[in-house]
């Protein structure tokens, strides 16, 4: 890594930490959405890598004040992957992020009725995204998003904690 690579990433992390004590001091309780999108026909989950933090996501963010979880889940999903939900997510499991925060919880929701509005392209927040089959998950999947994944599909015991 060159020393102007070197002194961005350094920036980017500083950057990052302060908009999340930010965030913190201005919304001390946090309330997140991530979607399984399941393509049931490949059996396959659509995942994200963000520009900001390493490895392979869930798609889904925060829910915004006045803002359903439902709404939140749609919107994030339109935002990171250009989806559009067309039935109603089911909510698989809740977690609580105490790696986050000592007050963030995240719902975890499975949607199996969705529309691609086209390919999610690369931007300021999304570096890449796309379907993966569930038996060939990307190198770099989180550790949260392969359990989440393990509890809905592989049968295992859903754990009252995010484990990213």
């Amino acid at each position: 890594m060159s020393g102007l690579e070197h002194r961005r990433s350094l920036a980017i992390r500083i950057r990052d930490r302060l908009f999340h004590v930010w965030f913190l001091l201005r919304r001390p309780m946090t309330l997140g959405v991530r979607a399984i999108v399941h393509d049931k026909a490949r059996n396959a989950v659509f995942l994200i890598r963000h520009t900001y933090v390493p490895g392979w996501h869930l798609p889904g963010g925060g829910v915004e004040r006045g803002e359903t979880m439902n709404e939140a889940l749609e919107r994030e999903l339109l935002e990171e992957g250009d989806i559009v939900v067309t039935g109603v997510p089911q909510l698989a499991s809740i977690h609580f992020n105490r790696h986050a925060s000592p007050r963030d919880h995240v719902a975890v929701y499975l949607v199996g009725s969705f529309a691609l509005n086209g390919e999610k392209r690369p931007d300021m927040e999304v570096a890449e995204a796309g379907f993966f089959a569930l038996d060939r998950l990307p190198e770099g999947t989180t550790p949260g998003t392969r359990a989440r994944l393990n509890e809905v599909f592989g049968n295992a015991a859903v754990s009252p904690y995010w484990s990213d």
